[in-house]
């Protein structure tokens, strides 16, 4: 496969004098009747049965809230306070029956949405929805778009109205489990009632090809691409793999509905195989999006090109490691995305901010690993520093076909060197990390179980 974008020749990890922008970040494709449409003919059916199913869906949302707005005399809805806590899932048993855990339970199911979601971003912890309140937060985005930004929504006021962004959906699901679990079934019906209509609203969701969107009721742009980024599909086929197996805190389902989380999770899993990025013939891992019908590598926001991503793909090949009795294929995929995640792995540097939040080595200039003297980096800036023995480092973002980090902007320009970007996308956005560092670490008792296929 060859770079998605216009390739420069680049240096690997030692930091060049100047950076290059190598490329510009391409839009992602929604799914429309018009791409269906130059599908193979035995392909489109499902297909166009899916898509009139959210138009359905979202139509029946709006005329929900037109509804209830009428009713209360309002023109507009009032907005919650917006906040993310409030759903605790790590706490004893006994915690889940008490009023504490009974009054967010109830607030949980007062803003699930009609069509059985929650939109992200709610504080869950706070006041029971009342009819007319809206179901969405402010979800816009704090910096001011540029034309053709990328993440602009088509309607602000209809924002991730249902998601799986930001742990939505799959933690309110969790938590109700958890209370249903503690106090009884029959003792929380309407609790249990909402954890179903979830779990519907999950399978509904899931595309014909096994993944999942970002937004459901369909939102178009990247928020209809299988969405991996912060793990938003693993969470989806954790809970339907708890709610299949029955186990607790999901022993209170039912067969019918196991049947079909288990089928649910089997396409998931077919799907995250079949997106698996393949470079001259071999696998390597996974974008944080991939093309609703292609599955192909894709963008998202401005800054979020289609390349090789290091902590998605750690997530991924830890739900693969963690399938009981794994297909050959799933063990293939594994040690490939390890064997990639090894290689692509930056050693003895550490990434560091200066400026007035964080302090800057002493003195004008600092020695390197040879002792020799440094410029100091510029304050405000983030720079990747040597740091001998340091732990292991990923960069977010790999360029595909050279497994070279790269990094974008909100101007839609990719660059090899982060100081390039500008200094407000350097020090907004988790450009490096060490999550793939826990997936090795359990890679190297798990291939002891499953040694590789012999080429």
């Amino acid at each position: 496969m060859r770079p998605l974008f216009r390739l420069i020749p680049l240096v690997a990890l030692a930091l060049p004098a100047a950076g290059a922008l190598i490329g510009t970040n391409p839009p992602a494709q929604p799914l429309t009747a018009e791409r269906i449409a130059r599908l193979p003919a035995s392909e489109q059916a499902p297909w166009r049965d899916y898509l009139e199913r959210s138009n359905q869906q979202r139509r029946a949302d709006q005329a929900f809230v037109a509804a209830e707005l009428k009713a209360a005399g309002l023109q507009r809805p009032v907005v919650p306070r917006e906040g993310r806590g409030g759903m605790p899932l790590d706490r004893e048993a006994d915690w889940y029956a008490g009023p504490e855990a009974r009054h967010v339970a109830e607030v949980i199911v007062s803003y699930q949405t009609p069509n059985g979601g929650w939109s992200k971003n709610l504080d869950m912890h706070g006041e029971v929805r009342r009819p007319g309140d809206s179901f969405i937060a402010d979800n816009a985005s704090p910096v001011k778009p540029i034309p053709g930004d990328y993440g602009t929504s088509n309607d602000p006021h209809w924002n991730y109205f249902s998601t799986i962004d930001n742990d939505a959906t799959t933690t309110q699901l969790r938590f109700l489990a958890r209370v249903i679990t503690a106090v009884g079934p029959d003792q929380a019906a309407a609790d249990r009632a909402a954890f179903l209509r979830g779990v519907v609203y999950l399978l509904q969701a899931q595309y014909p090809n096994g993944g999942w969107p970002q937004v459901w009721p369909l939102n178009g742009g990247y928020h209809d691409d299988v969405t991996f980024n912060d793990d938003a599909m693993v969470q989806v086929l954790e809970v339907l793999q708890g709610v299949a197996g029955g186990r607790p805190p999901y022993a209170f389902t039912g067969p019918e509905l196991r049947q079909r989380a288990a089928a649910a999770v089997a396409a998931g899993i077919r799907c995250i195989l079949d997106a698996q990025i393949v470079v001259n013939g071999r696998r390597t891992v996974w974008c944080q999006q991939h093309d609703v019908l292609t599955l192909a590598p894709t963008s998202a926001r401005n800054y979020e090109p289609p390349v090789e991503c290091s902590a998605e793909s750690a997530s991924l090949t830890d739900f693969l490691m963690a399938q009981p009795d794994p297909s050959p294929e799933i063990v293939a995929a594994v040690h490939a995305a390890a064997a990639w995640l090894e290689k692509a792995a930056i050693h003895d540097r550490v990434w560091t901010r200066y400026g007035r939040r964080s302090a800057a080595p002493s003195g004008g200039a600092a020695a390197d690993s040879a002792g020799a003297r440094r410029p100091r980096p510029k304050p405000g800036v983030t720079h990747l520093v040597p740091s001998p023995g340091a732990p292991a480092l990923w960069a977010r973002y790999y360029q595909i076909g050279t497994d070279l980090p790269v990094y974008g902007d909100r101007d839609k320009s990719i660059h090899d060197r982060i100081e390039e970007i500008s200094v407000e996308r350097q020090n907004g956005y988790q450009w490096f990390n060490s999550r793939p560092a826990e997936t090795l670490a359990r890679y190297g008792e798990w291939r002891r179980a499953h040694p590789a296929p012999s080429s």
